[in-house]
């Protein structure tokens, strides 16, 4: 549990930060207070704890390929790019933002959505309203459960990878959806953030 720790204090920094860089910008007269929010949060990306059969993780990813990825196709759980050394677009969440309860991507502005309050419910892109179907909470625990539906957890599914369309080795895909959290799923409703 150290890893969540050590995130919550490191959000704690960020938030003291952006804080401070508002306080300073504030106190001059020749910056206006509407460009604040244009100051760039770390974004991360959200990997299952568990490798499964992907020694390289998988991720809460936009079905498509990076900057082309299609929002309008939903989420997946993907091979995490970051073996290649940087969170790509289509995997990339603000981290401040998580800690609202609000999973955003910022290079797509559109924020992770429920297709409904229910289980088995499947995982979509909408732009940002902060309705209760954008609202999720990551415990401590890592688990990403709906706020409005607290048994319910962001769940990989259990079934065999299929081979996505690069990568080498080949990159590979799993559907994810709301599903009850059981103790049970938790090798597959355990996520993690990593910078």
């Amino acid at each position: 549990m150290k890893f969540f720790i050590n995130t919550k204090v490191h959000s704690k920094k960020l938030l003291f930060n952006s804080a401070l860089i508002f306080f300073i910008l504030s106190c001059n007269e020749n910056i206006k207070t509407d460009n604040i929010h244009n100051i760039s949060n770390e974004v991360v990306e959200i990997y299952l704890i568990e490798t499964l059969d992907e020694p390289r993780g998988f991720c809460l990813d936009i079905k498509g390929y990076k900057s082309n990825a299609n929002i309008d196709n939903g989420l997946q759980a993907h091979t995490c790019y970051s073996y290649q050394g940087i969170v790509a677009v289509d995997q990339s969440f603000d981290l401040l933002r998580i800690n609202e309860n609000e999973f955003f991507m910022p290079s797509f502005d559109v924020c992770m959505e429920a297709e409904s309050l229910d289980k088995t419910a499947n995982l979509r892109l909408r732009s940002c309203v902060k309705n209760e179907l954008q609202k999720f909470i990551f415990t401590d625990e890592g688990k990403i459960k709906l706020e409005k539906n607290k048994n319910l957890c962001i769940t990989i599914s259990q079934k065999n990878s299929v081979e996505g369309g690069g990568g080498n080795p080949v990159h590979l895909i799993r559907n994810i959806e709301l599903q009850n959290c059981e103790m049970d799923l938790s090798p597959y409703q355990t996520w993690g953030i990593r910078l």
